[in-house]
């Protein structure tokens, strides 16, 4: 496997992405998938599972209307290897795409990604602004309220935990540490991404 380096991935995604908030989206999910990656015994395989995070929604900023239709192309210019591309065009199953999250990394991501965000606009309505102090319930108050993040897919995040043979209440605490493990570094990333 012809390996990608984050320097040329994280250019990739720079040079599609501006916007601070899909830069935050991308480092989070990263951070996230790196998490869950040692978390759930694939640690060899960690950099590929955060790799994957960071450029999942690569197209997304410039093509929402193509997403993960045009993943493929950007993805050519910095030789990505087909696995990842199938992963990074897995997460927009059923909504763009027929490609199927079959491997363990592409299921996490796919209930990740919606799910990230969700949790990230309940934490700006904390005092703390931050994961760090929020609790499964207060999520899942915001998770019921459809009006709330409405952009955030819940059915998307129940087929995830489906998919992973989770519970719901599971892949949204799973979640929340996840996003706890890397919340302090992502923001120091995108304040000198941002800058």
């Amino acid at each position: 496997m012809n390996q990608i380096t984050r320097t040329q991935a994280l250019e990739l995604l720079q040079k599609y992405n501006e916007e601070p908030f899909h830069i935050l989206h991308a480092l989070t999910v990263e951070g996230v998938m790196r998490y869950f990656a040692k978390e759930l015994g694939y640690g060899d395989s960690e950099d590929f599972w955060g790799l994957c995070g960071l450029l999942h929604d690569v197209d997304f900023e410039k093509y929402p209307e193509e997403h993960c239709l045009k993943a493929p192309e950007l993805l050519a210019e910095i030789g990505a290897p087909e696995e990842m591309v199938h992963a990074i065009c897995s997460h927009g199953y059923g909504i763009t795409v027929d490609v199927e999250p079959r491997h363990q990394m592409e299921k996490v991501l796919f209930a990740v990604d919606e799910l990230t965000g969700l949790i990230g606009a309940a934490a700006r309505m904390r005092p703390s602004k931050s994961v760090m102090d929020m609790e499964l319930s207060s999520l899942k108050k915001k998770f019921k309220d459809r009006k709330f993040a409405a952009g955030c897919s819940r059915d998307v995040i129940k087929e995830g935990a489906d998919r992973l043979g989770w519970t719901l209440d599971e892949v949204l605490e799973r979640t929340i540490l996840a996003m706890r493990s890397c919340e302090e570094a992502v923001a120091q990333e995108l304040a000198t991404l941002t800058a």
